[in-house]
């Protein structure tokens, strides 16, 4: 056998199926909370319990979030032009929801005004013009024309606030969002804060309009805009009546699909604390609450039915019983037609006090002429304008700035994140087979880092020190045993030192890698492990902590492999991958040494950096870090 035969040699061989376990190690897991979380919304039973449930998701997102920015900052807005359409105007509008960071909107304002009326705010979902979108310039249409204020906002990365408009490597919409909210990890903080502050700040200019009355704001949007229409229904008690459209499901049959989803559709800890899309609903209650929905939605109708026929009776409670109700179109993922009547039906009844006259025909405008800007973009127009990048740096700052961490405080934040959630189980270590390679002896074997979870180890040790008791250095690096060559020179000469080396797979890495079951690679952008990182930043976990629990159980299957011992034990962190072996390196005091060669570097320059390389940023994102110490001062600690 040789080094390029070694490297495609699975350790675990045929005693253990691994390509499925990680998948089934996260679905049981959240299983596990579905079930809690339903069984305390179960356990409701008055509707003061309704409230205190109220009162504590409503707290749990602020904080899961990482906070909200201030709401204090004036909104500086501008009218930037207008066009007319029938039935209504549209106001270009400009406000600025933090310094410098420049929201774009569209304001429809019917013809009959006659004093303060309700209004509606749009949230667009994922398409690149946002508020110009055709569909979205319908629904606000079939909303103004029934008599409706509204207020059509682009969210971060969309219509004229695409923050990379000139790199192909970071496009529009979901790239971005991704690409920012990977960014935003280290602080503590979720992509979704600044979707959320900006709606909220959107309310905010909407209860500065004279046209408006305060007291009777809705809300709506579909698809990514059903995702922040359901963060203001949980965050914002502002909300008179909502009506979020093909989004409300439940976590556990959208889990099922497969599919990852946006930063700003990830809620750290949601599902942890039992949580669910039920939840949302809840927070509403007992307001006007009507669910829109499509039956081919890639959101499962099954758990749209579910979650809206279970919350019914919350609003009985609430003495309200015909103020939630879901409405269906027969369609694929879309804010329909059909759901705009219904969605104007709606606000009509609940914020205008009349049933609507349908509206005559809807006429679109082409895009540009409902730009607030002259090029499109605010970016490279308006001289400071800020995205989540430079709102990150300001954060970081503001980090930084306050008491630093001593080193218990750390040690003990490190040892949490690492440990939480780890099921101890026996390794039952075994041994594959044994073998020579380029007269090196070379052991396989593997062990159980966790129930039903097994890592894999080579383990290298020179022929002529075979039967001695070994002191061992244990390598870390990107695709573990499958990347052996390119490591060889290195592996050689610690054995020649007298060293073993143990290479590991850790947890869906090297050979451990989980088959594919969704449309993309497994490492690729939205592919399984992606996928699987989302459900586990749900739970209030990350794949990084959970493997850096792995290299700590592979310190204790050197403690059970003969020959070898762990006085004297060496850690070779190299690459990206070799991160795990510097998040474990401070909580184990039988490592002596650690070695680091290339890999993330600091947290806080990815943070910092404009351009950085995404190349698996999920799995070495380690959310909150940088809130006591970055991985440059880890090592003393």
């Amino acid at each position: 056998m040789n080094v390029n035969e070694l490297e495609k040699f699975v350790p675990v061989g045929s005693f253990y199926d691994v390509k499925a376990q990680l998948q089934r190690h996260v679905y049981d897991r959240s299983l596990a909370c579905f079930a809690q979380g339903d069984a305390s919304r179960d356990a409701i039973g008055t509707w003061e319990q309704v409230q205190k449930r109220q009162r504590a998701v409503r707290k749990f997102i602020v904080k899961a979030v990482g906070g909200l920015p201030s709401n204090r900052t004036p909104l500086r807005p501008q009218i930037t032009g207008s066009v007319k359409g029938k039935g209504f105007e549209i106001e270009k509008i400009i406000f600025e929801s933090r310094p410098k960071t420049f929201v774009t909107c569209n304001l429809y304002l019917p013809d009959d005004m006659q004093g303060p009326r309700g209004a509606v705010l749009l949230l667009c979902g994922h398409a690149e013009p946002a508020k110009t979108y055709e569909e979205y310039q319908r629904v606000c249409q079939t909303l103004a024309q029934a008599g409706l204020v509204v207020l059509a906002l682009d969210p971060i990365g969309q219509g004229e606030r695409v923050s990379y408009p000139d790199d192909p490597a970071v496009t529009w919409g979901c790239c971005e969002h991704d690409y920012a909210g990977a960014q935003c990890q280290p602080l503590g903080d979720s992509l979704a804060r600044y979707f959320l502050h900006d709606a909220m700040r959107g309310v905010d200019y909407l209860c500065s309009r004279a046209e408006v009355d305060s007291t009777r704001i809705g809300v709506t949007g579909n698809s990514g805009g059903g995702t922040q229409t359901s963060l203001m229904m949980l965050a914002d008690p502002r909300v008179a009546a909502a009506a979020p459209g093909t989004f409300i499901m439940s976590r556990e049959t959208y889990m099922w699909t497969g599919q990852a989803q946006d930063a700003e559709q990830i809620w750290p800890g949601f599902t942890a604390a039992g949580f669910d899309h039920e939840d949302i609903l809840l927070a509403m209650c007992p307001k006007p609450v009507r669910v829109l929905a499509v039956t081919s939605d890639f959101f499962p109708i099954e758990g749209t039915r579910r979650t809206v026929q279970r919350c019914q009776r919350f609003w009985k409670m609430g003495k309200t019983p015909k103020n939630i109700d879901l409405v269906e179109d027969a369609s694929i993922h879309s804010y329909t037609p059909r759901l705009a009547e219904a969605a104007a039906d709606f606000f009509s009844k609940h914020l205008l006090g009349k049933t609507r006259i349908k509206p005559s025909d809807v006429k679109l405008f082409p895009q540009k002429k409902l730009w607030c800007t002259e090029s499109g973009q605010v970016r490279g127009e308006i001289r400071g304008a800020r995205g989540v990048n430079e709102e990150n740096v300001a954060r970081l700052k503001e980090i930084t700035q306050r008491p630093t961490a001593t080193k218990s405080q750390t040690k003990a934040w490190l040892k949490r994140r690492v440990m939480a959630h780890r099921q101890p189980c026996p390794l039952n270590l075994r041994i594959a087979w044994n073998k020579t390679v380029n007269k090196l002896q070379v052991s396989a074997g593997f062990w159980f880092s966790q129930p039903n979870l097994c890592n894999e180890g080579l383990l290298f040790r020179s022929l002529k020190h075979a039967d001695k008791t070994s002191p061992v250095t244990l390598a870390i690096w990107d695709q573990g045993c499958m990347s052996l060559k390119t490591h060889w020179t290195w592996i050689q000469k610690q054995c020649q030192s007298g060293r073993a080396v143990l290479v590991v797979d850790v947890s869906g890495s090297g050979h451990l890698e989980p088959n594919p079951f969704n449309a993309a690679s497994p490492r690729q952008f939205y592919g399984v492990l992606h996928k699987l990182q989302d459900d586990l930043t749900w739970m209030d976990d990350d794949l990084a902590a959970l493997r850096a629990y792995d290299v700590l159980r592979a310190i204790d299957v050197i403690g059970q492999w003969s020959n070898l011992t762990t006085e004297g034990l060496h850690l070779y962190a190299h690459g990206r991958e070799g991160l795990y072996a510097q998040l474990a390196a401070p909580l184990d005091s039988r490592i002596k040494k650690i070695q680091v060669v290339g890999g993330l570097g600091s947290y806080a320059k990815i943070t910092k950096a404009r351009r950085y390389d995404s190349s698996q940023i999920k799995e070495l994102m380690l959310r909150g870090i940088l809130r006591y110490c970055d991985l440059p001062s880890l090592r003393s600690v």
